[in-house]
């Protein structure tokens, strides 16, 4: 039995690469079951977030194999093409599973602790689940990673603080107006992102907030539920004007604010600055719109710099936090009958004599 994990992160890729890899919700489903009808995977877990795509998997041949033909899975699906520079990496066995030890306690997220994570690692295990596409290894490792998630959580201190994407967005937003009170909000996508946001900006402060959705019955009842007030979706441009902050997180696969459209719509404001914060992967918003005089944009790498001032705050808990992740890994790891290591980072695509 062997365990391969396959993908690309904010750490190995930038943004524009990820959102040539990123998988909609919808999309998960038919892709492990054309990963293990290919015969590629007796086991298979999908994980697509804004910050990472990863491939957990129990190959049929061996792990040197399966990681090549993993790869060419991967590319060929999301049909990328041109050279990758390294950006796809491979951990096997033992450090495949301290690998999802440490994604599901936060410690290979972009803000170091973050508790979002977790949530969608068990909803990736979940569907992968039901759909019959798991058995004894992934879910030993998936079981085990919850486990010992739980155990970091109480045990450390590595989530103390603003720990979240969502926040980490607010504490910029704050720091550009200096201060929340009396900025009107717009969410434009009301998923779970979105939501912790919208409710962050409003403990901060900030006087209304309009949300938008392609659904507008789940728009009004995010908007009822915080106290705020739903747009439709193709109309949400005539509250533009009244406007500070913009937080976008769709799953539109194409840019759903670009340059020519926020030219047009910032002459119906007063000259004041604007905030657009995408935390959507693809992107939603056009990064040349970062060039308008008044408007400030960040995306998900963007808030890099705010999530390293909290990992100077939590590098002594990150000592704490891999002994228990290597512990709790070995015992796993002797279960299971992997071998005592595995590849560790492997990149591949990375260029002849790098």
């Amino acid at each position: 039995m062997s365990l391969v994990v396959l993908g690309l992160s904010h750490r190995s890729a930038a943004v524009d690469v990820r959102e040539r890899f990123a998988y909609a919700e919808a999309q998960v489903a038919p892709t492990l079951a054309k990963l293990r009808d290919s015969g590629l995977a007796r086991e298979a877990v999908l994980l697509s977030t804004c910050n990472r795509v990863e491939l957990y998997v129990a190959p049929v041949r061996s792990v040197r194999e399966a990681a090549a033909e993993l790869r060419e899975f991967l590319v060929a699906d999301r049909a990328v093409s041109g050279p990758l520079g390294g950006e796809l990496y491979v951990h096997t066995d033992q450090t495949g599973v301290e690998h999802l030890f440490k994604v599901a306690c936060g410690l290979d997220s972009l803000v170091l602790g973050e508790t979002e994570i977790l949530g969608q690692l068990k909803q990736a295990y979940d569907l992968a689940l039901a759909a019959g596409h798991t058995g004894r290894v992934l879910n030993k490792a998936f079981q085990g990673a919850f486990h010992v998630a739980k155990k970091i959580r109480s045990e450390t201190q590595i989530q103390r603080g603003n720990t979240s994407v969502a926040s980490v967005a607010v504490d910029l937003a704050d720091k550009i107006f200096d201060g929340l009170s009396g900025r009107d909000v717009m969410v434009i996508g009301a998923g779970d992102t979105s939501e912790k946001t919208a409710r962050a900006l409003l403990g901060r402060g900030a006087r209304s907030l309009f949300v938008s959705n392609r659904s507008y019955d789940r728009a009004a009842a995010l908007a009822a539920e915080l106290g705020g007030q739903a747009v439709h979706f193709d109309g949400w441009e005539s509250e533009f004007a009244r406007i500070d902050i913009v937080v976008s997180s769709t799953s539109a696969p194409h840019h759903v604010l670009d340059r020519p459209k926020l030219e047009r719509l910032l002459k119906l404001r007063a000259p004041r600055p604007l905030l657009l914060i995408d935390i959507a992967v693809p992107r939603d918003i056009d990064p040349e719109v970062r060039f308008l005089d008044g408007v400030y944009l960040a995306n998900v790498d963007d808030l890099q710099g705010i999530a390293d001032e909290h990992l100077r705050n939590r590098r002594d808990e990150v000592v704490r936090c891999e002994a228990i992740i290597r512990e709790k890994a070995r015992g796993l790891v002797a279960g299971l009958g992997f071998p005592a290591d595995g590849m560790r980072a492997m990149l591949l695509d990375r260029p002849r004599g790098a």
